[in-house]
């Protein structure tokens, strides 16, 4: 859809709501959301292989790497309305380990789309247990989802808990010892 034509359907849509989309603090709306959406959905445009390119080292480390709340914000695509939350992602690695920075850019990809929390914790870990070729990744995400919270039920206190275990995540000890890393201290302060 071209800039324009978004531009004069976010004009109407102002103007079925009931506002005057040439008021002077809507003005620049259309604009404002254009950009906004753009944000928002960037995992579209991003290039996962480009991303983890020369991600990976040689190491020869066999112990669980757990790394805990990383920030993330999507969108749902049911009510394009957001959730956000914290996701916490742990692995096993063979004979290579993955720069610490790279499974946060991962996590951003995918929420930088029009995702439900299930799909979105999937893809991480599917992502991430086929680049890193890892004995076993966990991921954890907890989110609150403002389709809930401001309207619908709105349950303001609520928050949804999905999880991807993999290879020796499926087993009872490893996946006891990632839930000890991530929930051993307080996550809600």
């Amino acid at each position: 859809m071209k800039s324009s034509t978004l531009h004069d359907a976010i004009k109407n849509l102002i103007s079925e709501l009931g506002e005057n989309p040439h008021r002077e603090g809507l003005l620049k709306t259309p604009q404002r959301f254009i950009d906004s959406m753009n944000d928002l959905t960037s995992g579209y445009k991003e290039d996962l292989d480009e991303i983890l390119r020369d991600a990976f080292f040689n190491e020869n480390h066999s112990e669980m790497i757990v790394i805990r709340d990383i920030e993330f914000y999507s969108l749902c695509e049911h009510h394009l309305l957001p959730f956000y939350g914290r996701c916490h992602v742990g692995y096993l690695p063979k004979d290579k380990i993955i720069g610490l920075s790279k499974i946060p850019r991962v996590v951003d990809v995918f929420a930088r789309r029009l995702q439900v929390q299930e799909r979105l914790t999937n893809q991480i870990g599917e992502t991430l247990s086929k680049a890193i070729d890892a004995n076993g990744i966990g991921v954890i995400m907890e989110a609150t989802h403002l389709c809930m919270t401001m309207r619908g039920v709105q349950k303001q206190n609520s928050y949804a808990t999905t999880s991807c275990m993999i290879g020796n995540f499926l087993e009872a000890k490893t996946r006891q010892e990632f839930l000890s890393h991530v929930y051993g201290r307080s996550l809600r302060g």
